[in-house]
């Protein structure tokens, strides 16, 4: 029987099911080492070996619209719920599978069941809450989904080091949630509009500032490009500069996601003192002074700090970027912009390795460190240029 919004077992179940997509992708990276080691014959190994680790991504952006129209239109437990199902089943299918081939396409349906996890997840907690409490949510499971990534990465480096293909174990985790989500959350109401409802949203509409939801997309995009540079290229970077292993590899990206978490914890806080935009280039200088000091770390030990530091701005950034469309956009239209949201974050993922991987061939993965920093300063400073001609949210 589903419980009240407010019970406890509500709110544990909507941060579990979040944490599923960080885990999508970023559980296997320590295993990349490895995994392209096993594939070494395949032409262009190193292309697909990363791929395997961001095709969800890809699958996730094209999904995302989709899953905010069925959730505006159906609603929401109904795709959750058989989104669960694929997850756990693509997922856990690189466990057997031996054609890299396959392993992307079952990495395909795995994004494809993330884009209606973490649409509908997200859409849901906006249902649930407003004010106050919608934003210390927001920041709750942005923190939920940073310290999953730090069991989930510490584990699956662990677990690489048995064999590269126990960390795909892991995804079967999503099988376990799919009753809690069936008996425990409660389908939102979704009452027929009255003709001055329907007038309301249709005002709302016009007034749509499409230039923050613009922004706020490219922001998402942009920031995952480069903070995904951790986990895709993160482990090669440590292998060269210091020979380190998938466990520690593990552990270095495990650090980024903890001080993500701390970020998003301290969301709400923050958010009550200042603008949306000042958390923003708190957050854009915060990374790009990280990956300044990844760029010019000389050992294991120094390449820590900075993952901390450019992971507090991811914290940041995620929850700030959700309460911002769900504080402006119609309840009518939710769905369909987190959608959005949604396609940009992960298609942001997927195009990382696509960029990064030519730039650090052509100068080497400290410089593209350094490179990724500057980007975000100057994505900062065009930030502070569009927001400051927006006064409608504070």
């Amino acid at each position: 029987m589903s419980q009240p919004i407010n019970s406890p077992l509500v709110k544990i179940t909507l941060l579990f099911v979040s944490t599923l997509a960080v885990m999508a992708s970023a559980t296997i990276a320590p295993s990349l080492p490895i995994m392209r080691e096993h594939f070494a014959d395949v032409d262009n190994a190193d292309y697909w070996v990363r791929l395997v680790l961001t095709a969800p991504s890809l699958f996730v952006a094209i999904g995302a619209p989709f899953a905010g129209f069925i959730i505006d239109s159906i609603g929401r437990k109904t795709l959750l719920a058989i989104t669960l199902i694929i997850y756990g089943l693509a997922g856990s299918s690189g466990l057997w599978l031996n054609s890299i081939g396959l392993i992307l396409v079952g990495r395909a349906l795995l994004g494809l069941s993330v884009a209606g996890i973490m649409t509908t997840a997200t859409t849901l907690i906006a249902d649930y809450y407003t004010g106050a409490a919608r934003a210390k949510f927001l920041g709750l499971q942005a923190a939920f989904m940073a310290l999953g990534g730090v069991v989930f990465l510490s584990s699956g480096g662990f677990l690489a080091e048995v064999n590269w293909r126990m960390p795909f174990l892991l995804y079967a985790v999503a099988l376990l949630l799919l009753p809690l989500v069936l008996l425990i959350l409660p389908e939102p109401r979704r009452n027929s509009q009255s003709l001055e409802q329907q007038s309301s949203s249709q005002t709302q509409a016009v007034s749509f500032p499409f230039a923050l939801v613009v922004l706020t997309y490219t922001i998402a995009f942009l920031a995952q490009v480069v903070f995904y540079m951790v986990p895709v290229q993160l482990p090669f970077y440590l292998q060269a500069l210091t020979n380190a292993s998938a466990s520690q590899s593990g552990l270095a990206i495990a650090l980024a996601t903890l001080f993500a978490a701390i970020g998003s914890i301290l969301y709400q806080r923050i958010k009550a003192r200042l603008t949306f935009m000042s958390v923003y280039e708190i957050a854009f200088f915060s990374i790009g002074v990280g990956y300044g000091l990844i760029c010019f770390a000389n050992g294991y030990g120094m390449v820590l700090p900075g993952l901390a530091i450019a992971g507090f701005g991811l914290g940041l950034l995620l929850p700030n970027m959700n309460l911002c469309l769900t504080s402006i956009a119609p309840d009518t239209l939710r769905g369909r912009t987190l959608g959005g949201l949604t396609t940009c974050f992960f298609f942001g993922q997927f195009m990382s390795p696509l960029l990064s991987q030519p730039l650090s061939q052509l100068v080497g993965l400290r410089v593209a460190y350094g490179l990724a920093g500057i980007l975000v300063i100057v994505l900062a400073l065009v930030t502070f240029v569009v927001m400051s001609q927006q006064k409608r949210l504070a």
